[in-house]
């Protein structure tokens, strides 16, 4: 078990970090690395280290609602039958990291060329690949899309349980080509999962970034610290005020913050600095230091109906590496120009709760679910109150464009496809949830009673140059000094995949941004 040094918390350090997670730890430790700055990391939660469930692979489901999560919600909306959706956010080194299902995805090149055509100049697909290979340590070794002996591990399965077999088997039969590597020229296609695991173990950002300079003497990590607010003098930002054994504190960066608390938590921490839309400030009481009308605006987050529910024919046998093992991207439509929609095998019940409520899934079942990645609706963050401990209104407009709509029930159909292909003739005995084929209007119904989030929350504090950005396209925040954004809340337009890769290449390039390297 790692244990984190004791260092006494001083007045001011040259960087202060605040959030663990992937964004703030490739910044933590390419500062140690590259300068002899000093580096203060303050994260609200525990350290997680050493904790068997965080460790253990095919644990990860009970982590959301426990104590290494922040416990946010969606708000409930028509569009989902005004079902509450939890939104499992690590509060713990590693952030969410430590507590996600372990995947390791780029998305698609026309992703990041996307960012660019938005403004972010310099945030194109050959720009930033050298970022996602930097972070990397893929098992298979180096190559022109992978790259090795970075601080992250990257491993596929060893062992594919019968029912990601299946999956990988019958995609052909659905029009699903198998690909040999989902993060290489392009995604689309079915291949066995990339995953952070080594060893049969969790491998998180603070496994790979943090653990390695823990002993450094110029870092100090400060767990169990909320960050109240930043400290502005003027246009600058000073550093933080923050809790320490329940305290508020000040505490001074010297040089610069850099604010990586995550999509949710780095917005609601600048509205509380007075830094946002002046209008939602003012109804708040909070005064407003620095109008900046884009905090909060633009939350994207993917659509996943949890879940296509069949009852197996046996015994489904010990769970493998994160329950799961086999991804699938394909296209809803033809003539789109990329693959929009996602699948994965849950090797037994993912329904959503209310799916449960009006489906028999009880039994031994494996479930499929339908995800969409290439989402177009759009929400907000807003908070009722000026209390930093007060509930948030966090909206992600789930459905909320007919054509996220279509794209859903055409996977859905697609999935249920795939569960009646040859491949599945050992395992499927029959649907449990939907318990059999739907009509249009049923299998929208379905979808909006399945709907829940694949935890990929972004786009709250956006990179770019017009009326909405936050950040500059060397994540400066527009119009202060001394403060970076570095996590999820920056990214314009959401990728096709899980958030995890990218948010890591943010902080590699946050990284050279702030040391002089790009």
């Amino acid at each position: 078990m790692t244990a984190l040094p004791a260092r006494t918390l001083e007045k001011a350090y040259d960087y202060i970090v605040v959030g663990a997670g992937s964004g703030g730890l490739p910044v933590v430790r390419r500062l140690i690395e590259r300068t002899d700055a000093t580096v203060l990391l303050v994260e609200a939660g525990e350290s997680g280290f050493g904790v068997a469930e965080i460790d253990d692979p095919g644990e990860w489901v009970p982590l959301g609602r426990s104590r290494f999560d922040w416990g946010y919600d969606y708000t409930p909306s028509p569009l989902v039958n005004s079902r509450t959706i939890g939104i499992p956010r690590g509060k713990v080194l590693g952030g969410s990291s430590a507590i996600n299902a372990l995947m390791w995805y780029r998305g698609n090149p026309r992703d990041y060329d996307g960012w660019a055509d938005a403004g972010c100049y310099g945030w194109g697909w050959s720009s930033v690949l050298p970022y996602f290979k930097r972070a990397e340590d893929w098992e298979g070794g180096e190559t022109a899309f992978r790259g090795s002996g970075g601080p992250l591990r990257i491993t596929t399965s060893s062992n594919l349980h019968p029912v990601a077999s299946a999956m990988l088997e019958g995609a052909p039969d659905v029009g699903i080509p198998v690909i040999a590597d989902p993060n290489g020229e392009t995604n689309e296609g079915a291949a066995p999962s990339n995953f952070n695991i080594a060893e049969g173990r969790r491998f998180s950002s603070a496994d790979g970034y943090l653990k390695p300079i823990l002993d450094n003497p110029r870092l100090t990590v400060l767990t169990g610290s909320h960050v109240l607010s930043l400290l502005l003098n003027g246009r600058r930002c000073t550093g933080i005020r923050h809790l320490l054994d329940g305290q508020p504190v000040e505490t001074r960066a010297t040089t610069q913050v850099i604010l990586s608390a995550g999509a949710i938590n780095t917005p609601r921490i600048l509205m509380l600095s007075g830094i946002g839309d002046p209008e939602e400030l003012s109804a708040l009481g909070i005064p407003v230091r620095h109008a900046l009308p884009g905090v909060g605006k633009n939350l994207q987050d993917h659509p996943l109906v949890q879940a296509i529910v069949c009852r197996a024919k046996k015994p489904l046998g010990q769970k493998l590496d994160n329950g799961g093992g086999t991804m699938l991207n394909w296209r809803s439509r033809p003539g789109l120009a990329q693959a929009d929609v996602h699948s994965f095998p849950v090797q037994g019940n993912s329904a959503e709760p209310r799916v449960r409520e009006l489906y028999d899934t009880s039994g031994e079942v494996f479930s499929m679910g339908a995800g969409l990645m290439h989402s177009k609706s759009v929400g907000h963050l807003r908070m009722f109150s000026a209390d930093p401990f007060g509930p948030l209104d966090i909206q992600p407009n789930y459905l909320a464009e007919p054509e996220d709509l279509e794209a859903l029930v055409s996977a859905v159909g697609t999935i249920m496809d795939l569960a009646e292909t040859p491949a599945f003739r050992d395992l499927f005995d029959g649907f449990a949830a939907p318990e059999r084929r739907l009509t249009k209007a049923e299998t929208v119904d379905f979808i909006r009673n399945a709907c829940g989030t694949f935890f990929h929350t972004s786009g709250t504090a956006k990179m770019g140059h017009d009326a909405l950005s936050v950040v500059d396209p060397r994540l400066k925040v527009h119009g202060l000094d001394g403060l970076t954004i570095s996590d999820a809340s920056v990214i314009p337009i959401i990728p096709t995949c899980n958030t995890h890769a990218p948010v890591t290449m943010i902080g590699e390039r946050a990284a050279d941004f702030l040391t002089g390297r790009a």
